[in-house]
Protein backbone atom coordinates (compact mmCIF):
# COMPACT_ATOMS: atom_id res chain seq x y z
CA UNK A 1 0.00 0.00 0.00
CA UNK A 2 1.56 3.56 -1.03
CA UNK A 3 1.64 5.75 1.99
CA UNK A 4 2.32 9.58 1.24
CA UNK A 5 2.53 10.83 4.64
CA UNK A 6 3.97 8.76 7.55
CA UNK A 7 3.03 11.32 10.05
CA UNK A 8 -0.83 12.51 8.71
CA UNK A 9 -1.47 14.61 12.42
CA UNK A 10 1.26 16.88 12.25
CA UNK A 11 0.21 18.82 9.17
CA UNK A 12 4.44 19.22 8.10
CA UNK A 13 5.42 21.31 5.77
CA UNK A 14 7.66 19.07 3.66
CA UNK A 15 9.56 21.50 1.05
CA UNK A 16 13.51 22.06 0.14
CA UNK A 17 14.18 25.54 1.88
CA UNK A 18 17.17 26.46 -0.45
CA UNK A 19 20.52 28.00 1.28
CA UNK A 20 20.66 31.72 1.16
CA UNK A 21 24.52 32.50 2.58
CA UNK A 22 26.44 35.27 0.42
CA UNK A 23 29.35 35.42 2.84
CA UNK A 24 30.09 31.52 3.83
CA UNK A 25 32.69 30.67 6.12
CA UNK A 26 33.73 27.37 4.80
CA UNK A 27 31.70 26.16 1.47
CA UNK A 28 32.21 27.73 -1.49
CA UNK A 29 29.38 29.62 -3.16
CA UNK A 30 29.51 26.75 -5.67
CA UNK A 31 29.27 24.21 -3.24
CA UNK A 32 25.99 25.76 -1.70
CA UNK A 33 24.55 25.98 -5.34
CA UNK A 34 24.73 22.99 -6.05
CA UNK A 35 23.33 21.19 -2.75
CA UNK A 36 20.43 23.75 -3.65
CA UNK A 37 20.13 22.20 -6.51
CA UNK A 38 20.70 18.77 -6.09
CA UNK A 39 20.21 18.01 -2.51
CA UNK A 40 23.94 17.03 -0.98
CA UNK A 41 27.93 18.11 -0.75
CA UNK A 42 30.98 15.48 -1.02
CA UNK A 43 33.27 14.56 -0.41
CA UNK A 44 34.47 17.41 2.57
CA UNK A 45 37.78 16.89 4.28
CA UNK A 46 37.33 16.94 8.18
CA UNK A 47 39.69 14.66 10.22
CA UNK A 48 43.36 13.69 9.27
CA UNK A 49 44.61 10.36 8.57
CA UNK A 50 45.74 9.96 12.17
CA UNK A 51 42.35 11.14 13.39
CA UNK A 52 40.32 9.33 11.15
CA UNK A 53 42.23 6.16 12.52
CA UNK A 54 41.45 7.48 16.39
CA UNK A 55 37.37 7.78 15.57
CA UNK A 56 38.07 4.19 13.94
CA UNK A 57 40.04 2.45 17.06
CA UNK A 58 36.89 4.58 19.10
CA UNK A 59 34.22 2.79 17.28
CA UNK A 60 35.50 -0.53 17.09
CA UNK A 61 35.97 -0.07 21.38
CA UNK A 62 32.12 0.78 21.29
CA UNK A 63 30.83 -1.79 19.40
CA UNK A 64 32.68 -4.49 21.14
CA UNK A 65 31.13 -3.39 24.25
CA UNK A 66 27.99 -2.82 23.07
CA UNK A 67 28.00 -6.49 21.27
CA UNK A 68 29.06 -7.73 24.64
CA UNK A 69 26.08 -6.20 26.00
CA UNK A 70 23.29 -7.72 23.17
CA UNK A 71 23.71 -4.77 20.51
CA UNK A 72 24.32 -5.21 16.78
CA UNK A 73 25.95 -3.57 14.31
CA UNK A 74 22.91 -1.18 13.80
CA UNK A 75 22.16 -0.43 17.74
CA UNK A 76 24.30 2.68 18.55
CA UNK A 77 21.87 4.98 17.83
CA UNK A 78 21.23 7.81 19.64
CA UNK A 79 24.24 6.93 21.67
CA UNK A 80 25.54 10.74 21.64
CA UNK A 81 23.60 11.36 24.90
CA UNK A 82 25.20 8.75 26.89
CA UNK A 83 28.92 8.51 25.36
CA UNK A 84 31.11 11.18 25.28
CA UNK A 85 33.54 9.97 22.49
CA UNK A 86 29.68 10.66 19.77
CA UNK A 87 28.75 13.56 22.06
CA UNK A 88 32.47 15.11 21.03
CA UNK A 89 32.03 14.54 17.62
CA UNK A 90 29.03 15.71 17.54
CA UNK A 91 30.40 19.38 18.33
CA UNK A 92 33.55 19.30 16.10
CA UNK A 93 33.89 22.74 15.56
CA UNK A 94 35.17 21.91 11.71
CA UNK A 95 31.93 19.87 11.25
CA UNK A 96 29.96 22.54 12.37
CA UNK A 97 31.71 25.46 10.04
CA UNK A 98 30.17 23.14 7.13
CA UNK A 99 26.79 23.19 8.97
CA UNK A 100 26.70 26.73 9.83
CA UNK A 101 27.11 28.02 5.90
CA UNK A 102 23.93 25.75 5.34
CA UNK A 103 21.73 26.09 8.11
CA UNK A 104 22.67 29.17 9.88
CA UNK A 105 24.85 30.12 13.47
CA UNK A 106 22.30 28.90 15.68
CA UNK A 107 22.26 24.90 15.17
CA UNK A 108 20.27 22.16 16.94
CA UNK A 109 21.63 18.92 16.74
CA UNK A 110 18.65 16.33 17.03
CA UNK A 111 20.27 12.18 16.07
CA UNK A 112 23.09 10.40 15.59
CA UNK A 113 23.28 6.94 14.15
CA UNK A 114 26.50 4.65 13.47
CA UNK A 115 25.77 2.73 10.36
CA UNK A 116 28.18 -0.19 10.39
CA UNK A 117 27.89 -2.91 7.14
CA UNK A 118 30.18 -5.79 8.31
CA UNK A 119 32.27 -7.64 5.03
CA UNK A 120 29.27 -9.40 3.09
CA UNK A 121 26.54 -8.14 5.06
CA UNK A 122 23.27 -8.77 3.40
CA UNK A 123 21.15 -5.80 4.91
CA UNK A 124 20.35 -2.87 2.30
CA UNK A 125 19.37 0.48 3.45
CA UNK A 126 16.13 0.96 1.04
CA UNK A 127 15.39 4.05 -1.08
CA UNK A 128 13.96 6.59 1.41
CA UNK A 129 14.21 10.47 2.16
CA UNK A 130 14.96 10.83 5.86
CA UNK A 131 12.19 13.57 6.66
CA UNK A 132 9.66 10.98 5.86
CA UNK A 133 10.74 9.05 9.33
CA UNK A 134 10.57 12.63 11.51
CA UNK A 135 8.05 13.89 13.65
CA UNK A 136 9.73 17.15 12.77
CA UNK A 137 8.62 20.54 10.42
CA UNK A 138 9.71 22.44 8.46
CA UNK A 139 11.76 19.59 6.80
CA UNK A 140 15.13 21.66 7.67
CA UNK A 141 17.27 18.74 8.86
CA UNK A 142 20.37 18.35 7.33
CA UNK A 143 22.67 15.05 7.89
CA UNK A 144 26.54 14.88 7.93
CA UNK A 145 27.79 11.35 7.04
CA UNK A 146 31.06 10.81 8.57
CA UNK A 147 33.03 8.45 6.83
CA UNK A 148 34.61 6.11 9.92
CA UNK A 149 35.96 3.25 7.26
CA UNK A 150 37.25 4.07 3.70
CA UNK A 151 33.84 3.64 1.44
CA UNK A 152 34.18 2.18 -2.49
CA UNK A 153 31.97 1.46 -4.70
CA UNK A 154 31.76 -2.20 -3.85
CA UNK A 155 31.38 -2.42 0.17
CA UNK A 156 27.62 -0.61 0.17
CA UNK A 157 28.46 3.12 -0.30
CA UNK A 158 25.21 5.66 0.70
CA UNK A 159 23.59 6.29 -2.89
CA UNK A 160 21.86 9.46 -3.82
CA UNK A 161 18.92 10.56 -6.48
CA UNK A 162 20.38 14.10 -7.42
CA UNK A 163 17.43 16.85 -7.88
CA UNK A 164 14.76 14.43 -5.89
CA UNK A 165 15.02 16.68 -2.98
CA UNK A 166 12.39 19.55 -4.80
CA UNK A 167 9.76 17.07 -4.53
CA UNK A 168 8.25 17.32 -1.09
CA UNK A 169 7.31 13.70 0.51
CA UNK A 170 7.63 11.02 -2.37
CA UNK A 171 5.11 8.43 -1.75
CA UNK A 172 6.42 4.98 0.26
CA UNK A 173 5.62 1.51 1.10
CA UNK A 174 6.51 -0.09 4.46
CA UNK A 175 9.16 -2.80 3.40
CA UNK A 176 8.81 -5.83 2.82
CA UNK A 177 10.79 -8.97 4.90
CA UNK A 178 12.69 -10.06 1.98
CA UNK A 179 13.92 -6.16 1.19
CA UNK A 180 16.51 -7.05 4.51
CA UNK A 181 15.76 -3.32 5.23
CA UNK A 182 18.03 -1.58 7.75
CA UNK A 183 15.23 0.66 7.95
CA UNK A 184 11.48 0.34 7.59
CA UNK A 185 10.39 2.58 4.42
CA UNK A 186 10.92 1.51 0.71
CA UNK A 187 10.60 4.15 -2.45
CA UNK A 188 10.37 2.18 -5.64
CA UNK A 189 11.09 3.72 -9.06
CA UNK A 190 13.77 6.24 -7.26
CA UNK A 191 15.29 7.21 -10.55
CA UNK A 192 12.32 8.50 -11.43
CA UNK A 193 12.21 11.53 -8.96
CA UNK A 194 15.75 13.22 -10.07
CA UNK A 195 18.71 11.98 -12.32
CA UNK A 196 20.93 8.63 -12.36
CA UNK A 197 22.15 7.63 -8.79
CA UNK A 198 25.35 8.86 -7.41
CA UNK A 199 27.66 6.79 -5.39
CA UNK A 200 29.17 8.62 -2.15
CA UNK A 201 32.75 7.62 -2.19
CA UNK A 202 34.97 8.72 0.76
CA UNK A 203 37.87 8.57 2.54
CA UNK A 204 37.96 7.76 6.17
CA UNK A 205 37.41 11.45 8.14
CA UNK A 206 35.74 12.84 4.98
CA UNK A 207 32.05 13.58 5.22
CA UNK A 208 29.33 14.10 3.23
CA UNK A 209 26.13 16.53 3.92
CA UNK A 210 22.67 16.09 2.17
CA UNK A 211 19.49 17.50 3.06
CA UNK A 212 16.45 15.57 4.60
CA UNK A 213 14.00 15.65 1.61
CA UNK A 214 16.93 13.41 -0.81
CA UNK A 215 16.02 10.26 -1.97
CA UNK A 216 19.23 7.66 -0.87
CA UNK A 217 19.60 4.41 0.14
CA UNK A 218 22.66 1.92 -0.05
CA UNK A 219 22.89 -1.76 -1.70
CA UNK A 220 24.71 -4.94 0.50
CA UNK A 221 27.91 -5.00 1.49
CA UNK A 222 29.38 -7.16 -1.68
CA UNK A 223 33.05 -7.20 0.04
CA UNK A 224 35.48 -8.07 2.30
CA UNK A 225 35.87 -4.92 4.25
CA UNK A 226 33.70 -3.14 6.40
CA UNK A 227 32.03 0.11 5.87
CA UNK A 228 31.07 2.14 8.67
CA UNK A 229 29.83 5.53 8.84
CA UNK A 230 28.15 8.37 11.74
CA UNK A 231 25.38 9.95 10.84
CA UNK A 232 24.93 13.47 12.60
CA UNK A 233 21.73 15.33 12.23
CA UNK A 234 21.44 18.82 12.59
CA UNK A 235 18.51 21.62 12.20
CA UNK A 236 18.27 25.59 12.61
CA UNK A 237 15.95 26.25 15.75
CA UNK A 238 12.69 27.14 14.35
CA UNK A 239 12.39 22.93 13.64
CA UNK A 240 8.91 22.15 15.85
CA UNK A 241 8.61 18.67 16.94
CA UNK A 242 5.42 16.60 19.05
CA UNK A 243 7.35 16.38 22.30
CA UNK A 244 10.64 18.79 22.71
CA UNK A 245 11.40 17.73 26.06
CA UNK A 246 11.71 14.16 25.19
CA UNK A 247 14.50 14.57 22.18
CA UNK A 248 17.61 14.07 22.63
CA UNK A 249 19.05 17.39 21.23
CA UNK A 250 21.84 19.58 21.77
CA UNK A 251 22.30 22.91 20.92
CA UNK A 252 25.57 23.08 19.42
CA UNK A 253 26.19 26.48 18.53
CA UNK A 254 24.79 29.37 18.40
CA UNK A 255 21.60 30.17 20.83
CA UNK A 256 17.66 29.12 20.77
CA UNK A 257 16.34 32.73 21.44
CA UNK A 258 12.35 31.17 21.77
CA UNK A 259 13.59 28.65 24.57
CA UNK A 260 11.72 25.85 22.80
CA UNK A 261 14.74 23.20 22.41
CA UNK A 262 16.46 22.17 25.68
CA UNK A 263 20.02 20.53 26.25
CA UNK A 264 20.27 17.24 27.27
CA UNK A 265 22.98 16.56 30.13
CA UNK A 266 26.19 16.00 28.38
CA UNK A 267 27.90 12.30 28.73
CA UNK A 268 30.49 12.11 31.48
CA UNK A 269 31.50 8.38 29.53
CA UNK A 270 31.41 5.86 28.01
CA UNK A 271 27.63 4.51 28.94
CA UNK A 272 26.29 1.36 27.26
CA UNK A 273 22.76 1.30 27.33
CA UNK A 274 20.88 -2.04 28.21
CA UNK A 275 19.22 -3.70 25.11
Amino acid sequence: MTISDAHPDMNRQLEFFPTRNNDPKKLTPEQIEHFNKWGYIFPLDVFNQEEAEANRAYFEDLMHKASKAGHNNYSINGWHVHCKGIYSLLYEPRILDYVEDLIGPDIISIMTHFFSKEPHDKKQVSWHQDASYWPLTPSKVITVWLAIDDVNEHNGPMTVIPGSHIHGQIPFENSSKEENNVLGQSVHNPEGWGKSKVPFTLRSGQISIHTDLLLHGSETNRSNRRRCGLTLRYMPPDVRTTNPDEALCYICRGADTKGYWKNWPTPSGEYIPNQ
